[in-house]
């Protein structure tokens, strides 16, 4: 098996290579930190290249692409997980940077994680492509307006690509975790309701993937509330977050 995963650094991102690691899968690690990319390859009892570069960058991920593919071949899956999270006001003009930064890591980062292999895998007529949302993509969440929107345009993005290659043997698998500890979700001031682990949450991923299932929701009782927030009507929707609690405020040069 090879797979190949962006924000491979930490996180959900760590998590799933090491996961799949146990599998004996060949793997392809991308992500920015060096240190902590070459810290995780060590650790891990398989094969594996590793790609320091950022998913804003589409010349560098057609590079790791090609890498990968001569070294190991074309993936079996590709899992864009690669994401970002701060809070953020329209008001704040400082804001503006970060929304940008949210935009563009977890929206055309994504893009431009698929993009280099499509050709290759639709060549092989086989494959899976993955992409990691999240429930806030299902309706607006107050002071993250960023990156619920990025969320939101991620779910819509893997349904138009499903869309786009079916028939071409390449499956496309949207995942909407809940909360996972990871770095991104440590600095939350708030509860947390159904937290997860990293580890468990990438099992119960990887278990998603392997059954070709193409949209899921995680855990299961973020699923039930998934689905009631989705039928909530707005006027109540607009009620129930007067109160909502703000993620905090990072300066984009952070994300």
């Amino acid at each position: 098996m090879r797979v190949f995963i962006t924000g491979a650094s930490s996180g959900i991102g760590a998590a799933l290579a090491r996961h799949y690691a146990t599998q004996g899968a060949q793997l392809g690690l991308l992500g920015r930190n060096q240190q902590r990319l070459d810290a995780l390859a060590s650790e891990l009892a398989c094969d594996c290249a590793v790609y320091a570069t950022d998913v804003r960058d589409g010349q560098s991920l057609q590079h790791a692409a090609q890498d990968f593919i001569q070294r190991f071949g074309v993936p079996d899956i590709v899992i864009a997980n690669a994401g970002v999270s701060s809070g953020t006001l329209t008001e704040q003009a400082q804001h503006l940077a970060t929304f940008r930064a949210i935009m563009e890591i977890n929206v055309l980062g994504m893009v431009h994680t698929f993009q280099p292999f499509l050709k290759a895998m639709k060549h092989r007529a086989q494959g899976q492509l993955v992409g990691i949302a999240s429930v806030a993509g299902l309706r607006g969440i107050p002071g993250a307006s960023a990156y619920s929107a990025s969320k939101a345009a991620a779910i819509s993005y893997l349904e138009s690509l499903r869309g786009e290659l079916a028939g071409t043997g390449i499956g496309v698998t949207t995942i909407c975790p809940g909360y996972i500890r990871t770095p991104m979700t440590d600095i939350n001031p708030y509860k947390m309701p159904f937290l997860m682990e990293a580890g468990v949450a990438a099992r119960k991923m990887a278990r998603i993937i392997a059954n070709g299932q193409r949209y899921a929701i995680l855990p299961w009782q973020m699923a039930v509330l998934g689905r009631l927030m989705k039928l909530l009507p707005a006027a109540v929707w607009d009620w129930a977050m007067k109160k909502a609690p703000y993620k905090p405020y990072l300066d984009c040069d952070w994300l």
